[in-house]
């Protein structure tokens, strides 16, 4: 007898820990506050006076106010960011980056703790690469144990602007990374005209690194190409397409909750007469690998994860990926 658990979580997965990209730097201007939903929390990003990115607990350790909302001139924007500290809108209290309190504007005696200069607001680490601010979440609050990576062609003059793709999706981030070692669906949700040819797959410790060989039509016949698939932890990865038009994906994923993740993607490809290349080809292959994501959606916002899928011989190294997923994760 089949059974059936229809009052199970869909999927019982942790959130896991890693680098997470949060904001593109561009959306986070100097003496600027955003509030932020992820990993189960609330969070606040500013960015300092000097120009330098921070992202702390959103809530205030005094009354509780949340600083990613401001008033008055603020009002419909974050807090006010005064040199290196955002300010509390509720009673002006002021934070920096470090999560020490730098001003009670109306205290004639300070609180214990901030006349130590002790840490009084919980902190993130933050590293602003990639034209990207990335934070490091641990839910044991544990320091980070690997840095996110470079990618050269997002600061090299030969390549253009990126173009961004945002999307939530309703499931666990593991569900949306093993597309990465699913090669047969690519047949059948994708409707490409084959499966992709694995040509390698490693896992080393918190990198992940795959390669499929492609074959695609055009008017002038088949073109080889591949995809070679990059991941640093499970939030940042790198593809880069080649065969018809060199494309670099940064395709970083965010948990926002346990089963609601969001999905930043962001193209760059090489400047066509000193200029960021617009419509022709390189476009066709962005919104192609866009609608590639419109219809992973489908499936990946209802399917239910399986601890032990029913798997056929022909199936991707799913266990394999699992097992190197399973290090990020806490129970």
């Amino acid at each position: 007898m089949i059974a059936h658990d229809n009052d199970s979580v869909r999927i019982p997965l942790p959130i896991p820990f890693g680098w997470f990209q949060v904001l593109y730097s561009h959306e986070l201007a100097v003496g600027e506050s955003k509030p932020l939903s992820y990993f189960n929390r609330e969070l606040v990003a500013f960015r300092t006076e000097s120009g330098v990115a921070k992202v702390v607990d959103a809530y205030c350790p005094h009354m509780g106010a949340h600083l990613g909302y401001g008033i008055h001139d603020n009002a419909g924007h974050g807090s006010s960011v005064v040199g290196e500290s955002i300010v509390c809108p509720f009673h002006g209290w002021a934070f920096n980056g470090d999560g020490q309190c730098t001003d009670i504007p109306y205290a004639k005696n300070m609180p214990p703790k901030v006349q130590r200069g002790e840490q009084v607001l919980f902190t993130y680490p933050v590293r602003e690469i990639n034209n990207c601010i990335f934070v490091w979440y641990h839910p044991e609050n544990i320091e980070p144990t690997f840095e996110p990576e470079v990618v050269p062609e997002a600061s090299d003059d030969e390549w253009g602007d990126m173009k961004i793709f945002t999307w939530e999706i309703d499931t666990h981030m593991e569900e949306i990374g093993e597309n990465a070692v699913d090669a047969a669906h690519f047949l059948y949700v994708h409707q490409t005209n084959d499966i992709p040819d694995v040509a390698t797959l490693n896992f080393e410790e918190h990198i992940r690194h795959g390669v499929l060989k492609t074959r695609n039509p055009t008017p002038k016949g088949v073109i080889e190409g591949t995809i070679a698939n990059r991941s640093i932890g499970v939030g940042q990865a790198v593809v880069r397409f080649s065969g018809i038009c060199e494309t670099i994906l940064m395709g970083n994923l965010t948990p926002i909750t346990r089963e609601k993740s969001r999905a930043m993607y962001a193209f760059i490809q090489k400047k066509v007469d000193g200029k960021t290349p617009q419509g022709g080809v390189g476009d066709a292959i962005i919104a192609n690998i866009c609608q590639q994501m419109e219809e992973d959606k489908i499936i990946w916002d209802r399917k239910k994860y399986y601890e032990k899928p029913m798997l056929c011989d022909s199936d991707g190294p799913f266990a394999k990926f699992r097992k190197w997923y399973q290090q990020f994760m806490v129970a």
